[in-house]
């Protein structure tokens, strides 16, 4: 029989593309009919390695991509909402809510793909409600998935005549390692091991593959599919690299165990498919259901060990941004308004000192271009609108008791400086944005344009940090250098704003550049207006 290649390569890749796309729908619908709390989620409910199994299934099965979960959890972890013990526990869970997708496809109900789809089109196109948009979306997903697989099993089938390919198959059921191999640097190309385990699940139902050389290809599937994760975490911190580098460890072991107890395994799977009646989609989805729920169960208890692995593998400090509050206590709301004030002030101080190391690494970047200070002030700009949400909430909480006046006096400082720090972070976010804007169109400032910002990007750093000092110790002589220190920066933006029209009507400096430039100097001047009024409530209050 002739193969039509190009036929063929045409129907798969086009139905692995409508496959891609499917799952992506299907997630972000399933996202969105869910609110996006998924970080909430992973925050609140990783107490303990077990509540965070349940919580990476859960996640999981929301966003439909285990390698999504474990991105989010690098960041989690990165940012220093999690611990490397809790996050162990999520990436466990999201190998296991992965799962869900095998199971969706091995109920075989492809004849059905293309009215289900024009169902989902109907509930996008024809109805306002975001609600319904968002069921429509789940449900062109799951059509999409399973036309794409449809797509991907007709153009398999040409394969079974190939003889190259059924050597293949016969060298991986006699050599599993080759399968592991062939499944991980599949997945590693298609990054996404619902879409792989898909493939395999169309090769094992058309024949193409029996259940010895399915089941090692199964576990390189998920071995590959940690190359997400690997990914982001490439100059992220030493905890983010150490999150990923888990889930690598943890789908490797347990290929390994599998490995070992192969025949027995595949004795397993080849009962429940005659017991159960199952067709064989469905048997590689138990098959995959089965491996990581029994590695999650065998690895579970060793959580310690995993962490003490991967800390000695990728040696170094951690250099993790806090986000959660250190100073917010709710027990002091009930006992003494006063303790509560001044431990909000505190966290109020450390808010500061965030929105100073964030100044810090925008003007290193703007320095520098380097990305890492992008992701740095990235970082900490979350930390600081977390951190305002947190404090202002208590601070809410506090302001409901019957305050003094002069504890009423405190209350409102605070609020005010809680706004005007976030304001400066914001500010800091902004410029680094505009530094983005000149890379990615190749905007040049001239050289005394850049020594100008230096100058007044090092001044008002210095003026935020004695806004944040005197606040801190109460120093009124601090608060009133910060006066004196924010008319220099709205003199200096005054007379940098004239020498930028000079050197734009000399032709030495660009339109481009010159927005950049004028935005940069703007932004400086409002942090330097709120740094002021966090001094001026210092010199406003004096037992703050």
């Amino acid at each position: 029989m002739d193969i039509n290649i190009q036929e063929m390569l045409f129907q798969f890749f086009g139905g692995l593309g409508i496959f891609l796309y499917g799952i992506k729908q299907m997630g972000d619908g399933l996202q969105a009919s869910a609110g996006d709390r998924l970080r909430d989620i992973l925050d609140r409910f990783t107490t303990n390695p077990l509540m965070g199994v349940l919580a990476g299934i859960l996640v999981t099965v929301l966003i439909q991509s285990s390698s999504g979960t474990t991105v989010i959890t690098v960041g989690l972890v990165s940012a220093g909402f999690m611990t490397l013990r809790q996050a162990i526990g999520v990436i466990m869970g999201a190998n296991i809510g992965t799962t869900i997708t095998a199971f969706i496809i091995g109920i075989d109900i492809g004849e059905y793909a293309l009215p289900v789809i024009a169902l989902g089109s109907i509930l996008i196109f024809f109805f306002k409600n975001k609600k319904t948009s968002n069921i429509g979306r789940i449900v062109f997903g799951f059509g999409s998935l399973f036309y794409g697989l449809e797509l991907m099993s007709g153009g398999m089938k040409p394969l079974r005549s190939l003889e190259s390919f059924h050597d293949l198959t016969v060298s991986m059921a006699s050599s599993p390692i080759l399968g592991v191999v062939v499944g991980t640097l599949f997945t590693v190309i298609v990054q996404s091991s619902s879409a792989t385990i898909g493939i395999l699940q169309g090769l094992f139902a058309e024949g193409l593959l029996n259940l010895d050389a399915a089941l090692p290809v199964l576990f390189g599937d998920n071995i590959g599919t940690t190359i997400t994760a690997v990914l982001a975490s490439i100059g992220a911190s030493v905890a983010a690299r150490r999150a990923a580098a888990t889930h690598v460890l943890f789908n490797i072991i347990g290929t390994i165990i599998f490995l070992i107890i192969l025949p027995l395994y595949t004795a397993f799977i080849s009962y429940l498919q005659q017991s159960l009646g199952l067709n064989p989609e469905m048997t590689i989805a138990f098959a995959h259901g089965t491996f990581n729920v029994t590695n999650t169960l065998i690895q579970l208890p060793f959580v310690a060990v995993l962490a003490a692995i991967v800390t000695k593998l990728i040696p170094g400090k951690d250099t993790v941004i806090e986000y959660k509050p250190q100073h917010l206590d709710p027990i002091f709301i009930e006992q003494s308004s006063s303790i509560a004030l001044s431990q909000a002030k505190e966290e109020v101080v450390r808010m500061g000192k965030f929105a100073i190391k964030g100044m810090e690494e925008t003007h290193e970047y703007l320095k520098t271009r380097q990305q890492k200070h992008a992701l740095n002030a990235e970082q900490i700009e979350e930390a600081i609108d977390n951190l305002d949400q947190k404090i202002t909430d208590y601070l809410v909480q506090v302001g409901a008791k019957q305050l003094s006046s002069a504890e009423s006096e405190k209350h409102s400082t605070l609020l005010d400086a809680v706004r005007d720090i976030e304001r400066i972070g914001d500010h800091a976010e902004n410029v680094c944005e505009l530094v983005e804007y000149q890379q990615a169109n190749k905007v040049v400032i001239s050289g005394q344009a850049a020594a100008d910002l230096d100058e007044m990007f090092k001044l008002t750093i210095e003026t935020v940090s004695k806004a944040i000092r005197a606040l801190d110790a109460n120093d009124l002589n601090l608060a009133r250098e910060v006066t004196e220190d924010e008319e220099l920066i709205d003199k200096m933006e005054r007379k940098l704003r004239k020498q930028h029209i000079l050197r734009l009507n000399e032709r030495k400096c660009t339109g481009q550049a010159g927005i950049a430039f004028v935005d940069i100097i703007s932004n400086l001047e409002r942090m330097g207006d709120h740094a002021v009024n966090v001094a001026e409530a210092v010199l406003g209050i004096r037992n703050l």
